[in-house]
C-alpha cells in the first residue's frame, strides 16, 4: 500500500469511494467544501453520482432517496448546515438507512466562524432532531483516521442500518499528511430490504409514519434494542499512560493527539499523567472512564467547547473521582498550555 500526501478533507473523501461510496449529495461550507471537490472529481469518474444541492435541507432528503436503493451514499457539511439537515437525519434514523453524515466542525453557535471547534458535541450525540434516537459517531485524530473511520463508517452503517456521522475539527480537515491508502472493499452485505422494483418479489416499504399508538411504541422498543446492541459492542477508545496515572486527561479528535505531548512532558516534570481518547463519541467507552475512577486521582477533560463530554465523563465517574474541565472557544489548545493545567492539578492536589 502506498502513502499519499493528503489534506484530511480529502483523505476521509478517499475512504468513502475505498468502502463502496458511489453518492454524494451536499451543499457547500467552510471547512467541509474540499470533501465535496473531491468527490466531485472522483464519482463521475467511476459512475457515481454527485449532486451540489440547492440546500443542505434538500442533500440530506437525497441521502435519503439513495440509500433507500442500496447505494452507499454520504453527504458532508459543517455548523449551520449539520443543523439544517437534523430533521433529514431523524427521518433516516427510523426508516434505518445507512449512510455517512460528516461534520467537519466550526464554531458557534449561530454562525459563527470557521475557527475549530468541537461544540457540536451535543447535536451529534443526543440526535439533534426530533424523536428518540441516536446514530453512531466517530471522531478521527489523524489524516489517516479521517481515511480509515470513513471505511468504518460505512461497514458500521450498513451492519446496523443506520446513519454514521463522522465529527472532525475543521484543522483536521484541512491538515495535510502522509496517508497509507488502503485497498478498495470489494464485498459488500446483502440488502433485501431496498426499494429497487419488486419484480419476483413482494414490495418493500420504507416509511417512517406511525399512526397507532402500539405501531409507533413498537418502532421504538425496536430502535432501542438496536441501540443497546450498538452500546454494547461497538465502543471504542484509546488508551495512553494509563497504568499509574493519577491525572487522565479525557479527550477527542486532533486535541487528543496534541495532548499526548502535554501527557509526556508533564510526566518529566514528575506527574503522572495519561489519557483517554474517545473513538467513538456515541456509544460512549463508559467503561475506560470507570476503570481509571478506581485507581486515578483526578480526571481531566479538555474540549474546544465550553463543556459537553465532560458531562458523559462525569456520568460514566458516577462520583467515584473528581471531574474537572478545560476548554477553549476558537483556538486549539497547545501542548505547553495543556502541560501548565496539568502541573497547576499536580501542585494543587499534592502530587508532585
Amino acid at each position: 500500500m502506498k502513502k499519499v500526501l493528503m489534506k484530511g478533507n480529502e483523505a476521509l473523501a478517499e475512504g468513502a469511494l475505498i468502502a463502496g461510496c458511489r453518492g454524494f449529495f451536499g451543499y457547500p461550507i467552510t471547512p467541509s467544501s474540499e470533501i465535496a471537490e473531491y468527490m466531485a472529481r472522483k464519482l463521475p469518474k467511476i459512475g457515481g453520482a454527485f449532486i451540489q444541492a440547492e440546500s443542505e435541507l434538500a442533500a440530506i432528503n437525497m441521502i435519503y432517496g439513495g440509500s433507500s436503493t442500496g447505494t452507499r451514499v454520504m453527504t458532508a457539511s459543517s455548523g449551520p448546515g449539520i443543523s439544517l439537515k437534523q430533521e433529514g437525519i431523524s427521518f433516516i434514523s427510523d426508516a434505518e438507512l445507512p449512510c455517512l453524515i460528516v461534520n467537519v466542525s466550526r464554531g458557534g453557535p449561530g454562525l459563527g466562524g470557521i475557527q475549530p471547534s468541537q461544540a457540536d458535541y451535543f447535536q451529534a450525540t443526543r440526535g439533534g432532531g426530533h424523536g428518540d434516537y441516536r446514530i453512531i459517531v466517530l471522531a478521527p485524530s489523524s489524516s489517516q483516521e479521517m481515511m480509515d473511520l470513513a471505511i468504518l463508517a460505512f461497514e458500521l452503517a450498513d451492519k446496523y442500518r443506520t446513519p454514521v456521522m463522522i465529527m472532525a475539527e475543521g484543522t483536521l480537515g484541512n491538515l495535510m499528511e502522509p496517508v497509507i491508502v488502503r485497498e478498495a472493499v470489494t464485498e459488500f452485505p446483502d440488502k433485501p430490504w431496498v426499494t429497487t422494483g419488486c419484480v419476483g418479489r413482494k414490495p418493500n416499504v420504507i416509511n417512517t409514519l406511525h399512526l397507532s399508538q402500539e405501531e409507533l411504541e413498537g418502532r421504538n422498543r425496536h430502535l432501542t434494542e438496536k441501540y443497546r446492541m450498538i452500546s454494547e459492542n461497538e465502543k471504542r477508545a484509546e488508551s495512553f499512560l494509563l497504568d499509574d496515572a493519577e491525572i487522565v486527561v479525557v479527550a477527542f479528535g486532533l486535541l487528543a493527539r496534541i495532548i499526548k505531548k502535554s501527557v509526556m512532558e508533564a510526566r518529566k516534570k514528575g506527574v503522572k499523567a495519561g489519557l483517554i481518547r474517545p473513538v467513538t463519541l456515541w456509544p460512549f467507552p463508559d467503561e475506560h472512564i470507570q476503570a481509571v475512577s478506581r485507581t486515578a486521582r483526578i480526571i481531566l477533560s479538555v474540549e474546544i467547547n465550553m463543556g459537553q463530554m465532560v458531562e458523559d465523563i462525569r456520568l460514566a465517574a458516577g462520583g467515584k473521582i473528581p471531574v474537572e474541565f478545560y476548554g477553549r472557544i476558537g483556538f486549539t489548545p497547545n501542548p505547553e498550555e495543556i502541560t501548565r493545567q496539568l502541573l497547576f492539578i499536580a501542585e494543587r492536589e499534592g502530587l508532585l
